[in-house]
């Protein structure tokens, strides 16, 4: 089961850095016990065991009420190896964006980044960004090998190229706020802007997060060969430590410090606009899921959120039942149809396994 593009990333990525853990560590008060679920999708119903086997899980990690309840990791895989979580980093770069009160989201990112001036990014605004409604030209196919984003991926997997270079050669397409279309240069904008008006680069930022949280192991960063970070899809941490950062989604809190405003958790849970609510995305993406501020929400209250990567990495969050599912996967990419139907299998799971924990 073990994919070493997925586990301990930095062996492979040309350039990389490491976010260090608190002088102080802070592991999750544990009350494991085994976990009974049953999900019903994919034309049947089926137990956990099949469930983590056909979607070729890696680790599955359970808290509830701050409490690690249940903890499975596939031969090969340990609570100490990191897990890149591809595109789940987003949800992460989220978070850092939330924190960052004084930055206002109706404000325009070129007021932030005048290297934007005329690329497709110039009338967008820092929510357009968060919500991938730019309308930027921009096609997110990581099997075309000659695709935009395989280009970006390139530059931190292949050390071949600059991040920001890439996506300074956007253009527009649509106006903006008026659709949705899944770009990672989104988010590598939404990351150039939070750094400009913190003045702290992506793997700064995510340090205090880090210290602040009592993480058990360092995280890794993939960066391209100027050391930007891919803040679009190259954190690796551990599932325990994933499992922090979507605690965080909850409410913006971390035992009893509001580390991220509540009004901006709540904000970034749910769907800003009628087409971006679940069943209103792509069919291509997936039908269960809608998207709010670089989180997955699956029902429009925002109640129920994912962070979601390729081939599989989700950091579920029931935020009414306090329960957050960490779930990494190895499941190949190569056929389209299979990688929807694994993604769309989880989004029914992930929620079923929530409630298995908290009725």
């Amino acid at each position: 089961m073990r994919d070493d593009r997925l586990v301990e990333p930095q062996r492979w990525y040309p350039c990389s850095t490491q976010v260090p853990v608190a002088a102080t560590t802070a592991p999750w008060p544990t009350d494991v016990r085994p976990l009974t679920a049953r999900i019903t999708g994919a034309g049947r119903t089926m137990d956990l065991d099949e469930f983590l086997s056909l979607t070729h899980t890696t680790a599955l990690v359970v808290i509830a009420d701050e409490t690690l309840v249940h903890e499975w990791y596939a031969p090969g895989i340990t609570p100490d190896d990191r897990l890149l979580g591809n595109s789940a980093t987003k949800s992460a770069l989220a978070l850092l964006v939330a924190e960052v009160k004084d930055l206002e989201t109706d404000a325009f990112a070129i007021d932030h980044v005048p290297e934007l001036a005329g690329t497709g990014y110039q009338e967008v605004t820092v929510r357009h960004l968060l919500t991938m409604t730019t309308g930027v030209d921009w096609e997110e196919d990581h099997r075309d090998p000659t695709s935009p984003a395989s280009r970006l991926t390139a530059c931190v997997r292949e050390g071949r190229g600059e991040l920001r270079e890439q996506v300074l050669r956007t253009r527009p397409a649509r106006e903006p706020g008026t659709c949705f279309s899944y770009c990672t240069a989104d988010s590598l904008v939404l990351d150039w802007v939070r750094e400009r008006a913190t003045g702290l680069d992506f793997t700064n930022h995510l340090s205090r997060f880090w210290q602040s949280l009592g993480t058990e192991r360092p995280a890794v960063v993939g960066l391209d060969p100027s050391g930007v970070a891919m803040a679009g899809g190259a954190v690796a941490a551990t599932a325990r430590d994933w499992a922090r950062l979507g605690w965080l989604q909850i409410d913006g809190s971390w035992r009893g410090r509001q580390l991220v405003p509540f009004d901006r958790v709540e904000a970034a849970s749910r769907p800003w606009r009628p087409f971006l609510e679940p069943g209103r995305l792509p069919s291509t993406i997936t039908t269960h899921a809608g998207f709010g501020h670089h989180w997955w929400p699956l029902d429009r209250a925002g109640q129920q959120v994912t962070a979601d990567g390729m081939r599989g990495q989700f950091v579920y969050v029931d935020r009414a039942r306090r329960v957050v599912v960490v779930k990494t996967s190895a499941w190949p990419h190569a056929d389209a149809w299979a990688d929807r139907q694994y993604r769309d299998l989880c989004y029914l799971a992930l929620p079923a396994i929530a409630e298995a924990v908290r009725p």
